[in-house]
């Protein structure tokens, strides 16, 4: 039975297909500016794949997930990336940091299941979009932030709302300030307005890292400062909403 799992995200839109092999396989494109078409198109390129859409069990999570009107359920953000980062974790009970394009995560899961978690979804600032628009104003690729990022010391810039950071960050490229170090002020003050919302919650031994950023080493090297204990950057981390959401389609029936 093949079991499939749809993100749709407010930036990228994550799926994954687990066939009678069990083995999960990958695919991201851009969500767009119409979810509703995005979710047309995973099902294009799903079809194309020669997935019978009819037997499979399909389960849709993300921002756009009501979009994708072939699914046979609807679950919440928090229960598939819980239930994706447990496996991701290697099964073990972790705190989830998953960074967003529009908002931040942190969750607390046990047993595979979602026991705690919190959203900043109220403001940009400590999310990927917070990143996107300083990298813009530089004239930087998100990248070249994070090479620039590394060889900088960073300088204050404010974690609490993107407009006063964007202003900031002008008034330092008015002063001649160097790039590397707004580069690396950016980043820190990503880092900083992340680590605040986990330490609200209790954290697990085990932490790793989720969202776009779930592959960036740097990042998660400045986590682990900032929280006092390691946090494991986890290359496919990107798509765990979309793996925990195939796994939690074994479970649902069909429509």
């Amino acid at each position: 039975m093949t079991r499939i799992g749809i993100d749709i995200g407010s930036t990228a839109s994550k799926v994954c297909v687990i066939g009678e092999d069990d083995r999960p396989r990958f695919e991201v494109l851009p969500t767009g500016w119409n979810s509703k078409i995005t979710a047309g198109i995973i099902k294009e390129n799903l079809e194309k794949l020669g997935v019978d859409l009819e037997s499979a069990k399909i389960v849709a999570t993300g921002y756009g997930r009501i979009s994708v009107d072939y699914a046979d359920k609807v679950i919440t953000e928090i229960t598939c990336h819980g239930r994706g980062g447990y496996e991701m974790a290697g099964q073990e009970d972790c705190s989830i940091i998953d960074v967003g394009g529009q908002d931040t995560k942190y969750i607390l899961v046990q047993d595979g299941r979602a026991v705690d978690f919190l959203m900043n979804d109220k403001c940009a600032a400590g999310t990927g979009k917070f990143i996107e628009v300083m990298a813009n104003r530089l004239g930087l690729t998100i990248e070249e932030l994070f090479d620039e990022a590394k060889r900088g010391n960073p300088i204050p810039i404010s974690s609490i709302c993107t407009v006063f950071a964007e202003s900031e960050v002008i008034n330092y490229m008015g002063e001649g300030r160097p790039k590397e170090e707004i580069a690396a002020g950016v980043i820190d003050s990503v880092a900083t307005k992340v680590v605040t919302l986990c330490q609200k919650k209790a954290i697990a031994d085990k932490c790793i890292i989720t969202g776009g950023l779930s592959g960036n080493e740097y990042f998660a090297e400045l986590l682990s400062k900032k929280l006092g204990r390691t946090v494991t950057p986890i290359p496919d981390g990107r798509y765990a909403g979309a793996y925990g959401a195939a796994i939690l389609a074994g479970k649902v029936e069909k429509n």
